[in-house]
Order: C-alpha cells, then sequence, then structure tokens
C-alpha cells in the first residue's frame, strides 16, 4: 500500500508539473467559467440559477480531460519510451499500475474540481450542493467510467501523440453534446439526443442532480457502473506493456 500511495505522488507530480495538463485542468475551466459569468447570472429555462448549473458541468469537465486526455496521453508515453517495459520485470500488475494511474489523474481532477467550485462560491455566489452525497456518488462514478474508457485508449494507443489525437477527439464532442459546456436546457433537441448517447451525458447529469438536491436515477448511475467495468475489463484485456 505505502508503494503504491508513493508511486501515486510521484505521478500527480509529474502531471501537475507538465504545463499543458495543468493550464488545460486548472486554468482553463476557471476561464470558462468568467466566460459564462461575465453577463451576470442569469437563470437557465427552468430558473436554475446559471452558476449553479455551470459549476456541476465545468468539474464533469475537469473530470473527462483527466480522464480522456491526459490519463490515456501518460500511459501512451510510458509505452513510447519503453517505460511500461522496464515496469514489466517488476512485481508490479496491469491492475495495479491501472489503479495508481487512476488515482493520480482523479487526484488532478480534484484539485481541478476544488478550484472551480472555491471561485464559484467566493466571486458568483454559488449555492452549496443540495445533496451532497449525491454529488460525491456522482463525481466518483463520473471519473470511474471515464476514467475506464481514458484506461482502455492508453492500454492500445502506440503512442504519446496518437493518444492525444484519440482523446481530444472524442472529448471536445462528448463535452459539447453532453451538457458539460452548454447547458442542457439551452440545446434544441437534437442535440440532446445526440448528447444522450455519449457516457458523458449521465455523468453530467447525475452531478447536476445532486447539486440542485435531487437524486439521480438508478439508471443514469447503473450506466455508469456498467461503463465502468465493460470498459475497464477491456482495458486490463487488451493492455500491452
Amino acid at each position: 500500500m505505502k508503494g503504491i500511495t508513493q508511486v501515486v505522488t510521484v505521478e500527480l507530480k509529474l502531471i501537475v508539473r507538465d504545463p499543458m495538463s495543468a493550464f488545460f485542468a486548472l486554468v482553463f475551466p476557471v476561464i470558462m467559467l468568467w466566460v459564462k459569468l461575465r453577463g451576470g447570472d442569469k437563470p437557465l429555462p427552468g430558473g436554475t440559477p446559471l452558476i449553479d448549473a455551470t459549476v456541476p458541468m465545468l468539474i464533469i469537465f475537469v473530470v473527462g480531460l483527466a480522464a480522456l486526455v491526459v490519463l490515456p496521453a501518460t500511459l501512451a508515453h510510458y509505452r513510447e519510451r519503453r517505460v511500461l517495459k522496464r515496469l514489466r520485470v517488476t512485481p508490479a500488475s496491469p491492475t495495479m499500475l491501472f489503479g495508481a494511474q487512476w488515482a493520480a489523474h482523479m487526484l488532478l481532477a480534484v484539485l481541478g474540481s476544488a478550484l472551480i467550485i472555491a471561485i464559484g462560491a467566493v466571486a458568483y455566489g454559488l449555492n452549496a450542493p443540495g445533496h451532497l452525497l449525491g454529488v460525491l456518488v456522482a463525481w466518483l462514478l463520473s471519473a470511474l467510467s471515464l476514467g475506464a474508457i481514458g484506461l482502455l485508449l492508453g492500454a492500445v494507443a502506440p503512442t504519446g501523440r496518437a493518444a492525444t489525437v484519440i482523446g481530444l477527439s472524442l472529448f471536445f464532442p462528448m463535452v459539447f453534446l453532453s451538457g458539460a459546456v452548454i447547458p442542457r436546457e439551452s440545446m434544441s433537441g437534437s442535440m440532446r439526443a445526440v448528447g444522450d448517447l455519449l457516457p458523458m451525458a449521465p455523468a453530467v447529469q447525475a452531478i447536476r442532480d445532486g447539486w440542485a438536491g435531487g437524486v439521480a436515477s438508478p439508471i443514469t448511475l447503473g450506466i455508469m457502473v456498467a461503463i465502468s467495468i465493460v470498459a475497464g475489463s477491456v482495458a486490463l484485456r487488451a493492455f500491452r506493456w
């Protein structure tokens, strides 16, 4: 356990020291928050204050970025530089490697989420979550489901550049269509219908439900659990040192 903790700590330091990862996970969402709120905290259709919708949305943006872009690129870079080949002769198993990488990258998402919440509360009057446990469960399942997809990409991508391109190709359509950038209340029916088919949609819906004081439906939570299990299992089978 101590060894895993040390690996996670080292990996997190390496991630944070990378200028691009730190900027897009920690700074860019704050800029997006400012852009969205510079016109005032106008309520969305339905009456939800814009700040109370935007912060949960951007939290999933951060989780998705860490899981779908940064995580697979890290694993693929290690493969490209033959770091994984050297790890193969150690007691480390693919499960341990995946666990350490997931934990380190989700800690980055925790930092980004905390920063957005703090600035939202101090600068824009963000209301506290109406159902804190629901928000925490939604965050964890979002991290597990999107992280499993990121691990699958990292398991098969031959190079860091390839992993980044594939990750971004998945990430940007997801954040725009799933409601992590554009509130679902402002989308057309066809956009919502397409977005509902993407694995980020239940994450956005669950965390917004919790923030509003409700509870995500068992189907929404079950979809994220299923994605975690299926994508994680395939990632372990497909993993190449």
